[in-house]
């Protein structure tokens, strides 16, 4: 029995960790330059990657790392200085090739997080479980990070 590729990736983001955030990304990004629409939902801390303060720095410039002690903004430096897109770019390629951004209301009310800090250059729709799953297809994958 052959198995037909799937119709759509959805992505549940929820980890904290820069790289894991980083390589969902990457993974819609992928996805999307492949014609395979992807969307992303950001729950939890993983909000806090989309999220900019009034000063302009981005949030994911603070998060940890799940493996190594360095904060975002030094291992998204190094991956640069390495030829590996940074998260900036990954952001930029994602928004670009119209991956679906979706956060969770109970994420951002839970972790108290302002609805204003989030970032104006992504289109963010908000929503919450049954958004996401409606928006998933019966013939996708559903990836959580």
């Amino acid at each position: 029995m052959t198995m037909g590729r799937v119709k759509k990736l959805s992505i549940i983001v929820y980890s904290s960790s820069v790289d894991r955030v980083h390589y969902a990304l990457a993974a819609a990004s992928a996805a999307a330059a492949s014609n395979l629409p992807a969307t992303l939902f950001f729950t939890m801390s993983a909000i806090q990657a989309l999220t900019q303060d009034e000063k302009g720095n981005h949030g994911w410039s603070k998060l940890g790392h799940s493996e190594e002690d360095t904060d975002g903004a030094a291992w998204d430096a190094n991956n640069k200085e390495i030829g590996v897109a940074g998260f900036e770019e990954l952001l930029e390629a994602c928004v670009a090739l119209e991956v679906k951004f979706i956060i969770c209301e109970m994420g951002i009310r839970i972790r108290g997080i302002n609805p204003t800090a989030l970032r104006k250059d992504i289109p963010i729709q908000h929503g919450g479980l049954v958004t996401f799953f409606s928006d998933a297809d019966a013939e996708g994958s559903i990836i959580f990070i």
